[in-house]
C-alpha cells in the first residue's frame, strides 16, 4: 500500500482561503507542490486541477516530467468545488470530458471527479442520482479509450447506499468512486460500513481525519474539522485494511481541508505528521 498528498492540503497557498481563513503569507505553484512531496517521500500525488495554471500539452508535458522524476504516481483531481452540480451543469460536462484528455497528457490512469456536492445535499437525491449516472455513462466511454478510471468521490453529498447505486447504474469497470473517508461522517454515515460496501470500486482515496470545531454551527459543513492522521475520530486504520483485503491498487492520499483551529493554520506541519501516520498504518496492516 502507498501512500500521498493531494495538493487541496495547500488550498490557502493556491489562493483558496475560506471566509473563516487568514491568507496565508506566501503562495505555492503547482511545481513547489511537487517537490514539496518529493521531500516528505511519499509515492503518489492527487492533482487538483483547479489548481493547474494552464492545460497546453507542452506544460502538461513538463509536469509529467516532473512527476517521472520523481518516481511519483499520480491522480487527475477534476471537479473543485462543484463539479457537474447534481447533473445540472452541462458546460462542466464538456470540462469534465475535456480533461480526461489532460489526465492522460499527465500520465494518470485514474481521474477523480465531483458529480454532487454539499451544495445540493439538501435537493432530492433521486434526480441527481438519474442524471448523474446518465452523464458518466456517457464519460466512461471516452475515458475507456484512454484506458483512464474515473473515481466519482462521495463530496458531502452522497452516502454510501446512492454512491453504491450510482456506480451500479454505469456498471463500467472504468467507474468508481474517490472515497473520502471524512466525508461520510459529514453527511453521518459511518465510514467503515462504506467501505465494507465500496472497497472493491474504490480506484482513488482521500484520507481525512476530523474532529468537531468548537464554536462552529452543528450544520456548518467544516462542524467536522481536519486534523492530522491520528488526531481524530476517523479509524483510518480499518478502513486502509479493509481497501488491502480488497486488493486496492491505488494510494492512500491525505486530504486536509478546512484545518481545525487548534493547528493554527499550519497545513504543512499537519501533512507532514498525517504523512507519517500512514506511513504507520500501512506498516501495520496484516
Amino acid at each position: 500500500m502507498k501512500v500521498g498528498i493531494d495538493s487541496y492540503c495547500y488550498h490557502r497557498f493556491f489562493g483558496e482561503v475560506y471566509p473563516e481563513q487568514e491568507k496565508p503569507s506566501k503562495e505555492m505553484t503547482l511545481e513547489d507542490f511537487i517537490r514539496r512531496a518529493k521531500e516528505l517521500t511519499v509515492d503518489g500525488v492527487s492533482l487538483e486541477s483547479c489548481f493547474i495554471p494552464r492545460f497546453d500539452k507542452s506544460y502538461l508535458s513538463e509536469i509529467k516530467g516532473m512527476l517521472d522524476e520523481s518516481n511519483l504516481d499520480r491522480v487527475f483531481a477534476w471537479g473543485h468545488p462543484d463539479g457537474l452540480e447534481a447533473g445540472k451543469n452541462e458546460k462542466a460536462f464538456d470540462e469534465m470530458m475535456a480533461s480526461i484528455e489532460y489526465a492522460h497528457d499527465i500520465g494518470a490512469n485514474v481521474m477523480r471527479v465531483v458529480g454532487s456536492s454539499l451544495m445540493f445535499r439538501f435537493e432530492p437525491h433521486g434526480p441527481q442520482i438519474e442524471k448523474l449516472s446518465q452523464m458518466f455513462s456517457e464519460a466512461v466511454k471516452e475515458a475507456e479509450k484512454y484506458g483512464i478510471k474515473l473515481a466519482d468521490e462521495n463530496h458531502i453529498d452522497f452516502d454510501s447506499d446512492e454512491m453504491l447505486t450510482l456506480i451500479n447504474n454505469v456498471n463500467s469497470p472504468y467507474f468508481g468512486i474517490n472515497f473520502d473517508t471524512g466525508n461520510f461522517m459529514r453527511v453521518l454515515d459511518d465510514p467503515v460500513q462504506g467501505m465494507e460496501k465500496l472497497a472493491k470500486h474504490v480506484y482513488a482515496t482521500h484520507i481525512k481525519d476530523l474532529k468537531p470545531q468548537k464554536g462552529a454551527a452543528v450544520n456548518d459543513w467544516f462542524f467536522f474539522s481536519s486534523t492530522p492522521i491520528g488526531d481524530g475520530f476517523v479509524d483510518n486504520q480499518k478502513l486502509a485494511q479493509i481497501l488491502k483485503d480488497n486488493g486496492y491498487e491505488g494510494f492512500l492520499a491525505v486530504e486536509i481541508d478546512f484545518l481545525h483551529p487548534d493547528y493554527n493554520n499550519n497545513e504543512d506541519w499537519a501533512v507532514e505528521q498525517s504523512v507519517k501516520a500512514l506511513k504507520n498504518i500501512v506498516g501495520n496492516l496484516t
